[in-house]
């Protein structure tokens, strides 16, 4: 959880510091050049534009439509995620006593400790660091929508709802809500968890809060992007979870009976 945790500070700081050494004032075209903006940039622009004539040139929710089809596409890796995260939570029990039998900090002790939670990660199908590559896909899909947005002055001057999608929440009511879905997103996937470990606990509040600071400086469309996606994300942990543990649930009753 430190681990993914880092990567996440990481990964989000890269992307603040390419928004701002990048130009965003050159309009994005079919004549773009460079690798970024031909396989990246342009791509965002040309599906937004399109779906959004499709829409009667409604941008906004063309985004929505946008961002539902990005996460579709990325549905079987999520789903991967959502389920290292839940093994991941049902061997914490497991975990804690290997570190309480292997408490000494020294090295040999250590590596012992090391060997031994790799064992038991193998043992139960466990990959501890699945639950960064979606971060690692959805930054570079984040970026190319800030320049997709910026870059492209029909989005960028684009109204929907209360906000314009090229400047920032006036209201700030669009980072709350991103802040808000973020926290239940990760909560359920932190259910049927009795006993959350510390890192856990400290991802779930630490999380929101940095999308919320993120999303007051960056512009709405981005917030909107993530407040979607967000929702998806909890339906769909949902369905994948709720079976899993509605099961469980039966067998502790038949249990106890």
């Amino acid at each position: 959880m430190r681990k993914k945790l880092g990567i996440t500070f990481a990964l989000v700081s890269l992307m603040v510091l390419l928004s701002g050494c990048s130009s965003t004032k050159t309009p994005i075209t079919p004549e773009s050049t460079g690798f970024w903006d031909e396989y990246f940039v342009y791509p965002l622009s040309w599906v937004i534009t399109q779906f959004a004539e499709m829409m009667g040139n409604n941008y906004g929710l063309s985004i929505v439509v946008v961002t539902i089809l990005i996460r579709l596409a990325l549905l079987p890796l999520m789903i991967q995620q959502t389920r290292s995260s839940k093994a991941m939570q049902n061997i914490q029990p497991e975990l804690q006593k290997l570190r309480e039998k292997y408490s000494s900090k020294d090295a040999t002790t250590q590596q012992k400790l090391q060997q031994e939670t790799m064992q038991l990660f193998q043992s139960q199908g466990v990959n501890p660091l699945a639950g960064c590559l979606p971060l690692l896909i959805q930054m570079p899909i984040l970026l190319g929508f800030y320049h997709a947005i910026m870059r492209t002055q029909e989005i960028k001057n684009h109204s929907f709802l209360w906000f314009d999608l090229g400047v920032h929440d006036p209201y700030y009511i669009l980072p709350v809500v991103a802040g808000l879905t973020t926290f239940l997103q990760q909560k359920i996937m932190m259910g049927g968890t009795d006993n959350p470990n510390p890192q856990m606990k400290m991802l779930l509040y630490i999380m929101p809060v940095m999308i919320v600071v993120f999303a007051v400086n960056f512009p709405a469309a981005l917030s909107l992007y993530w407040v979607i996606g967000n929702l998806f994300m909890i339906v769909q942990t949902y369905f994948i979870t709720a079976p899993k543990k509605n099961k469980k649930n039966e067998i502790d009753r038949g249990a106890k009976k």
